[in-house]
Order: structure tokens, then C-alpha cells, then sequence
């Protein structure tokens, strides 16, 4: 259990705007013999979740847009409305993307998108993403566990 525990916190960490990468983890896990299914649910739960903390967070500090320490003015935030308008928030569906996909779910708390929209959308993206993974795994090793 703590295999899959372990795989959750990274996962979680890694949706964050922290650089860490969860693939490392899954593909180590599945190699030492752990589940498949319940290594893809494991991490795509803690992705996901940790994807709501940027978007909680997002969200929050529009709260305080009018402090001068706010990182951002609305001059700069303009071009962000402007993409988020034209693209929506089926852009969420990239959420799993390396490089831009936290950005993606921080900028979805900014504009305050749905939140159950939100969640099912990256979720689905970050399902798909350790879904790739494992099949690419099992493509490599030529069998996963329960997946062959």
C-alpha cells in the first residue's frame, strides 16, 4: 500500500507548479510488480487532485488583484483572458502537458471556471496521459502485469 501511497504523492506534487515528475515513480512501481489498474488510478487521483490545489489557488488570489503585491496587473492578465476566451476550458484537456499544463489549471482558477467541469476535463487528461505511459511500458517490457 504504500507503493501506491507513495505514487499518489508524487503525482500530487507533480500536477503542482513544484517541478517533480510522477512517470518515474509509475514506471519504477510497475516494474517492481504493482497493479497496473490501480497504479493508473492512484496516480491519475493524485494528479488530478493536485491539479485543484492550482486552480484553488488560482482562484483565491484573484481576491487580492487590487494589492500591490499582486504578481500579476491587469495589463498582463489580458492576454491570458484573451486565450482562455478564444480556447475555453476545453484547453483543460492539455492540462497533462509537461511544459504549460500547470499553468493551464492555475489560469482555470484565475478565470473561475467551473470547478466540476474543471476537474472532470483534467482528470480525463491526466487519465489519458498514465494511460500512455502504461501502454508504452507494456509496449517496451512486451506484458504489464494484468494488462497483457
Amino acid at each position: 500500500m504504500e507503493g501506491y501511497f507513495g505514487l499518489f504523492t508524487a503525482a500530487f506534487v507533480a500536477a503542482t507548479l513544484l517541478p517533480f515528475y510522477s512517470e518515474l515513480a509509475l514506471v519504477g512501481l510497475l516494474a517492481a510488480g504493482y497493479d497496473a489498474w490501480l497504479l493508473w488510478l492512484w496516480a491519475t487521483a493524485g494528479n488530478t487532485l493536485g491539479a485543484a490545489v492550482n486552480y484553488v489557488i488560482g482562484r483565491w488570489l484573484m481576491h487580492y488583484q487590487d494589492r500591490r503585491w499582486f504578481p500579476v496587473n491587469e495589463r498582463q492578465l489580458a492576454p491570458a483572458r484573451r486565450w482562455y476566451a478564444r480556447w475555453g476550458i476545453w484547453s483543460l484537456l492539455m492540462a497533462w502537458l509537461p511544459v504549460g499544463g500547470d499553468a493551464l489549471t492555475f489560469i482555470a482558477g484565475l478565470m473561475r471556471a467551473p470547478f466540476w467541469l474543471f476537474f472532470v476535463l483534467t482528470g480525463a487528461g491526466k487519465g489519458a496521459r498514465y494511460a500512455v505511459v502504461l501502454l508504452l511500458y507494456a509496449l517496451g517490457v512486451g506484458h504489464v502485469g494484468e494488462m497483457a
